[in-house]
């Protein structure tokens, strides 16, 4: 898996791992780790998605329906995605991501059976309804922070409603910010979040 990698200024205090969404590559939010985590406490990792589809670009799963990824095609990119966050040493993770990366930041972080990462932030995505995966509500959440654009034609702000009720149903503790934007992440809410995810690391 093709990986753009920026260390941390210091010893690393864990790791910011960003997903890119549809049709881009390991490049795309490698500008978000140091929006994200300005004084370099973390080692900050962008991972290729590992499918290549028409338009072109990475993709971790095929669009048949928004929020219903394609079976087949998901269980490959969640079996890549959550096999890179485990395969780091770092014993305090964050997983973050835009679009199909933000799906997949949810899916890794808060499916059955996986180990909860430090803390989740999903730009512009939802909570995947796909065969092969199921959201684990029993283990304690994760801080969860949730953004998405007003006026978000690609993947609609209602799901991002649906994600936070969601999860604040099932106890969990989300940050949710919603902008005047369409299918981008807003820098006020990156810059909101750098304290945010400094407290769920060191906390």
């Amino acid at each position: 898996m093709s990986v753009q990698e920026r260390r941390a200024a210091g010893e690393p205090e864990g790791a910011l791992v960003l997903f890119h969404g549809r049709g881009a590559n390991e490049f795309d939010l490698v500008p978000l780790l140091d929006a994200l985590d300005p004084e370099r406490r973390l080692d900050g990792f962008c991972p290729r998605a590992p499918l290549s589809l028409p338009p072109g670009g990475a993709h971790w799963y095929v669009v048949r329906e928004v929020g219903y990824p394609d079976p087949e095609t998901f269980a490959q990119g969640y079996a890549a995605a959550a096999g890179f966050v485990d395969s780091l040493p770092h014993e305090r993770i964050v997983v973050g991501g835009f679009s199909q990366g933000a799906v997949m930041s949810l899916a890794v972080g808060l499916g059955r059976g996986r180990p909860r990462p430090a803390a989740i932030a999903a730009f512009s995505g939802f909570i995947p309804e796909v065969e092969g995966w199921e959201l684990d509500a029993e283990q304690p959440f994760p801080p969860i922070a949730i953004a998405h654009g007003t006026y978000d034609p690609i993947i609609s702000v209602d799901f991002g409603h649906a994600a936070r009720d969601r999860l604040v149903a099932a106890g969990a503790d989300v940050l949710y910010r919603e902008s005047p934007m369409q299918h981008s992440i807003d820098p006020r809410v990156l810059e909101e979040l750098q304290p945010w995810l400094r407290d769920a690391v060191t906390g």
